[in-house]
């Protein structure tokens, strides 16, 4: 069978209100592009009616498709499990709110056609390019966050927490099978995975929309990130990150 060249994760976690627009707009955008990619959607153990709008909205776009976690894990799961049940050359994926415009991914796609093994968006390249800002709170905690991220991990990004990123095929198969965090503080993981096992990173400017209804508590979650910080560096140290991966075949991934 033909796969797609490009992939597009989404996880979603009760997210009835924004899913058929997230799915409408992007499924809108692969068709006006002409881009042959196929959108899996993860269900993260939602209590709403989520799952079942996906299933709906996929009778008429053939496009999306379902994946479904065994209960509540977490984005960083949602992630894994999509990134690594996908089927293009590329892989992204793009939080539900559609915050950067799913039309900003050929900007990520042009980088890696480029040379570049992962594209990440990035919202502090270009401030100017964000329609809707954080409130400053945010912002502060935001920066403190990224600041302390750098400078532990060895990070040279402006936005290592930005929800768009792109990867070749093989770059996802390796990060997402050695990846170990599950919940929100994952995104350095993956960034520091992939510098250690050799990938090439490029930091793409993004347009960004603040969505009020983000769930993230930058004080609950800024610990438990703070956290997931110092785990990255024990299992770097423990040699974690330096096993040998397996090669998934996507005919294994068909159904």
């Amino acid at each position: 069978m033909a796969y797609p060249t490009y992939s597009i994760v989404i996880p979603a976690y009760n997210e009835a209100a924004r899913i058929p627009g997230a799915l409408e707009s992007v499924v809108s955008c692969v068709r006006q592009r002409g881009w042959s990619a196929e959108v899996v959607v993860v269900d993260d153990g939602s209590r709403d009616k989520t799952a079942q709008l996906v299933r709906d909205f996929a009778v008429q776009a053939p496009e999306v498709r379902l994946l479904q976690n065994p209960g509540n894990h977490g984005k960083g799961y949602s992630v894994r499990n999509g990134i690594l049940h996908s089927l293009g050359e590329i892989v992204m994926f793009t939080d539900a709110d559609l915050s950067a415009p799913i039309e900003e991914a050929q900007d990520l796609f042009a980088a890696i056609a480029a040379g570049a093994d992962i594209a990440i968006g990035s919202r502090w390249l270009e401030r100017t390019r964000q329609t809707i800002r954080q409130p400053l709170y945010r912002q502060f905690f935001g920066r403190c966050f990224n600041a302390v991220t750098r400078a532990v991990m060895g990070l040279p990004f402006a936005d290592t927490q930005c929800g768009f990123k792109a990867f070749t095929r093989t770059a996802a198969q390796t990060v997402f099978q050695l990846q170990t965090i599950e919940r929100w503080g994952f995104d350095p993981e993956i960034l520091f995975i992939a510098l250690k096992r050799g990938y090439r990173i490029v930091e793409v400017p993004v347009s960004w929309a603040h969505d009020e209804r983000t769930r993230i508590s930058y004080l609950k979650d800024g610990m438990r990130m703070l956290q997931d910080i110092a785990k990255v560096r024990w299992n770097a140290l423990c040699g974690r990150y330096d096993k040998k991966v397996e090669r998934i075949s996507r005919a294994g991934l068909v159904k």
